[in-house]
């Protein structure tokens, strides 16, 4: 790297888009219950949360369906926690089986994990992918400030913590470059999008219910 710039490399062939998906067939305040009902934990809820705020982005940025791309945010993980040896799988299956979810959405849920080896030939596939990763990041940067204030993060000290491999080590820095490769964004302009994201969100957040049991 020189200059102070991040970028991705080119390791990964992209193939074309896909047609645009269909409305997701469940709306977003459906989709936030079954995500409550099967997510105990508040640090994976707020996990879903940000990743539907940096996909909403990306489909007001894109013109898509802000509807889809939200839904697609909010149950990417829902089924992690009670069957994490079955994720995604359980969760598509559970879609498929009890909702009208359209194939598009469940393909996206699969894809973002890429030990199933499903293709991303969609934008809401990509897209999903490329904010998973690096919503976390974001997350881990904002809870070690003093203010934990998202609003005070800026992109210096962002790029900072993404280049240190010591820092919120669980994020697999290697799929957070392949997607920002995948869909077709320079590395720093990404970062600079899921953060903005992120921020919006804060602004008009919601409190999350109280977790199950407590």
């Amino acid at each position: 790297m020189t200059g102070g710039e991040i970028r991705a490399r080119p390791r990964h062939r992209t193939q074309p888009l896909a047609p645009r998906p269909l409305h997701s067939g469940m709306n977003r305040e459906e989709a936030y219950a079954l995500m409550l009902e099967h997510t105990p934990s508040e640090s994976l809820r707020r996990h879903m949360l940000n990743v539907e705020a940096a996909m909403r982005w990306y489909a007001r940025h894109w013109q898509e369906d802000e509807e889809t791309y939200a839904v697609t945010g909010l149950l990417h993980d829902f089924d992690y926690e009670r069957h994490p040896q079955e994720h995604p799988a359980w969760g598509v299956r559970y879609l498929r089986e009890h909702t009208d979810t359209p194939p598009e959405v469940l393909e996206a849920v699969m894809g973002h994990a890429t030990y199933t080896n499903t293709p991303r030939i969609t934008r809401l596939a990509r897209t999903l992918f490329a904010v998973d990763e690096l919503t976390g990041l974001v997350q881990a940067a904002v809870l070690v400030r003093p203010d934990r204030d998202i609003r005070q993060l800026e992109l210096g000290s962002l790029k900072k913590r993404f280049r240190n491999p010591a820092f919120a080590a669980g994020v697999n820095r290697a799929e957070v470059l392949q997607g920002a490769e995948e869909l077709g964004v320079d590395f720093e302009v990404h970062l600079r999008n899921v953060l903005a994201a992120m921020q919006e969100m804060v602004v008009a957040a919601e409190p999350l219910p109280p977790v199950a049991g407590t």
